[in-house]
């Protein structure tokens, strides 16, 4: 069964009765189930007139808002599950009816595997963390070095204490790192970060370099870090940042990527900086240039 086609003037409530339409004779779905997507899809519509827009020229950041709005309101994995498959049914009902000739659920997957945020700081609580090591202190400068560059990429704890001194790219302003399984990617570093690497190379790292070592964050024993270590210096400025000191490292790159989504980021971008879908640094090339990751990332992060 096909839809009508909408007609001039058609409100929210219009497409809201055509979809559940859909869902019954198309889908052929529960009542239940009809009323549970109708509910969710309300919500979306609500949501999109609160932003004075509508489901004609809603775009991915409009979606991914959404659903950020959702999570953060205290929805369940499995609801916010439910609500992506009804926002996914309701742009396959405009496409197949040709009222839509894009998709922006299209990249939207389950909430384990990106919306499940459990904490992140906001970008006062950043400011307030990246504060905290001493400025003129040898650990102080590389504390705020390892700092900086873990939220101005995005890494993994493994991937920051992994770094060699060649993988950070001070004049082109990326940082090559090594994630899950050996894979490789170039992420976009801000100023702010090149500039405390910077001070910390000139002024920190030839005085913590008792042996030689290809690291690039060196221990007062002049090793690499470790995972645990750089954890418990990270507790200790966040304690004295009035922050919660059971904060992890995961949360600073869970604060990267919701800064960046909520300002307005494209989702795939984000997910390749983070380094969630399965791509080697040629794959990067290939599907993102680094000069449009270079322009996102000006363009949304807050310290860049």
């Amino acid at each position: 069964m096909t839809a009508p086609q909408p007609r001039s003037g058609d409100f929210s409530e219009d497409i809201l009765s055509e979809f559940r339409l859909f869902l019954k004779a198309e889908k052929t779905l529960s009542d239940n189930s009809v009323q549970s997507y109708g509910m969710d899809l309300a919500k979306y519509l609500l949501f999109l007139k609160a932003e004075k827009k509508s489901w004609q020229n809603a775009r991915e950041k409009d979606v991914v808002r959404f659903i950020h709005q959702q999570s953060q309101g205290g929805l369940s994995a499995r609801s916010l599950a439910r609500l992506i498959s009804s926002l996914k049914s309701f742009y396959k009902f405009l496409i197949l009816d040709g009222r839509a000739g894009t998709n922006p659920a299209v990249h939207l997957t389950s909430p384990k595997a990106w919306f499940s945020l459990p904490k992140f700081l906001t970008v006062k609580e950043v400011l307030a963390l990246l504060r905290q090591p001493e400025a003129d202190e040898i650990h102080g400068i590389r504390d705020r070095a390892m700092l900086e560059v873990m939220y101005a990429a995005g890494l993994r704890v493994s991937e920051l204490v992994g770094l060699k001194k060649d993988d950070i790219h001070l004049q082109d302003s990326f940082v090559l790192c090594r994630g899950k399984g050996g894979k490789e990617r170039i992420v976009p570093v801000g100023q702010a970060a090149l500039d405390a690497v910077r001070k910390y190379l000139d002024e920190a790292r030839p005085r913590l370099e008792k042996k030689s070592s290809e690291a690039l964050f060196l221990t007062r024993r002049s090793g690499p870090f470790t995972r645990q270590g750089f954890w418990k210096m990270l507790r200790g400025h966040a304690r004295a940042a009035h922050l919660n000191p059971k904060i992890s490292p995961h949360v600073l790159r869970h604060s990267f990527a919701t800064h960046l989504l909520e300002r307005g980021a494209d989702l795939r971008s984000v997910q390749l900086m983070l380094g969630h879908s399965q791509i080697t640094t040629t794959q990067i090339y290939t599907h993102v240039s680094r000069e449009r990751l270079r322009r996102v990332y000006d363009k949304f992060h807050p310290r860049a």
